[in-house]
Order: structure tokens, then C-alpha cells, then sequence
């Protein structure tokens, strides 16, 4: 009997720090996430919608994306270049959400309606030439070679 009781009282510790456990990880979860939204609102002004679909746990490490490379004015890319790539990928994609995000934080960042439309004129050139080369199975290795003998002409001239 005595052994008994004491299988159940160690049942009930060992269910109690199991429960803790659980628990513990969730608040920090939850702390991270409040963080991240207390840096979002102190950064943008705001804390818009497209963050709070994202799960609690994933929003401390998606904002430390962003916040690390997007809005990093310390990156090898300037903001105007970063913001020019996110619109001509949004172009391809195409994400109309992207396309206007990235379009506005270009202009802000710098960028010029010329540049805006030279963007989307390049994405659309790759899209195209990435269409013809796919559709036609051109052998890579040939065309890599091709490539690098344009490329040693066109810097031959140069010198």
C-alpha cells in the first residue's frame, strides 16, 4: 500500500514538472513574440495585419529577417537595390500585395519611375529567356561555355 501511494505521488510529480515543462517554452514563445511586436510598432508605427497571420512562434524570427536584411541600411545592398529586387521577384511571382509593397518602398528608398519600369522590364526579359532557354532544354554546360566566351570578348574589348 505504501509502496502503491508512492508510485502515485512520484506519477503526479513527474506529471507536474512534465506539465511545466510544456508550459515554459510557450511563454517564452509568447514573450518573444510580444517583443518582436513591441519592435514592430516602435520601427514602423504600426503593427500591420501581414505580421499578425503568422503564429506567435514565428513572428520573432520572421521580423529578425526582415529587420536584419530588408531594413538593415548596413547591408551590402542599399535600400533603393533591395527594394528594386523584391518588386521584379513580385513581378514574377506575381504577388499583387508585393508588387504595391515593393513599388512604394522603392520610391521611398529613391527610386525613380524610370527605374521602377527598367525593373519590371528586366524581370520580364529573364522570365522570357528563362521560358525560351527552359522549353528548349538548351544544354546548360554548353551554354555556360557560351557565356564565358561572350563575356571574355566583351572585357577583351574593354582593355
Amino acid at each position: 500500500m505504501l509502496q502503491s501511494k508512492l508510485n502515485v505521488r512520484s506519477l503526479v510529480i513527474a506529471a507536474g514538472i512534465g506539465a511545466l515543462f510544456t508550459f515554459a517554452p510557450a511563454r517564452a514563445e509568447d514573450a518573444s513574440a510580444t517583443a518582436a511586436y513591441k519592435d514592430i510598432q516602435a520601427t514602423l508605427g504600426s503593427v500591420p495585419d501581414m505580421f499578425k497571420t503568422l503564429p506567435d512562434v514565428a513572428i520573432a524570427g520572421a521580423w529578425a529577417e526582415i529587420k536584419g536584411v530588408q531594413l538593415n541600411p548596413k547591408t551590402a545592398l542599399d535600400g533603393k537595390t533591395k527594394e528594386l529586387m523584391g518588386l521584379a521577384v513580385a513581378s514574377q511571382i506575381p504577388c499583387q500585395y508585393c508588387i504595391y509593397f515593393h513599388t512604394e518602398a522603392a520610391k521611398l528608398n529613391g527610386a525613380s519611375d524610370e527605374e521602377i519600369k527598367e525593373t519590371i522590364a528586366m524581370a520580364a526579359i529573364v522570365r522570357h529567356w528563362s521560358t525560351i532557354l527552359n522549353g528548349s532544354q538548351v544544354d546548360l554546360a554548353t551554354f555556360k561555355k557560351q557565356t564565358d566566351d561572350v563575356f571574355a570578348a566583351v572585357k577583351a574589348k574593354s582593355q
